[in-house]
């Protein structure tokens, strides 16, 4: 089984842990944003840096949706600053997964590079 598909399948055990009960929608990774909850990519991400994890490689989204479903914009800002070097697989269900850069998912994003021109 290759590293991709393990990760896949982790990612799917954690949606069937997701607790979405107003917008039922269980992912492995993400849910629809809904004002005062938590996307499961950043409690991943939250959880890994609380345990000292600094180096991410693999990040996946696994949703039960014909379409593969992309972070939200909270969590696009959140990866690119914890995990901008991550490889990033969206997979679904019915078995389609697809591989995207978080340069695609989130041009021209905010980081440190602005606050240095803006203390000037």
């Amino acid at each position: 089984m290759s590293e991709t598909n393990e990760l896949i399948r982790i990612a799917n055990d954690a949606r069937l842990c997701s607790l979405a009960p107003f917008s039922r929608f269980l992912v492995g990774a993400a849910r629809a944003s809904y004002g005062l909850t938590v996307c499961a990519e950043r409690v991943a991400i939250w959880k890994a840096l609380s345990e000292c994890e600094r180096d991410f490689t693999d990040l996946v989204v696994v949703v039960d949706t014909d379409q593969l479903t992309p972070p939200c914009g909270t969590c696009r800002q959140i990866i690119w600053e914890y995990c901008k070097h991550a490889k990033i697989t969206l997979a679904n269900l019915k078995g389609q997964s697809e591989v995207v850069d978080i340069r695609e998912l989130l041009p021209k994003a905010f980081d440190a590079r602005f606050l240095k021109e803006a203390g000037r």
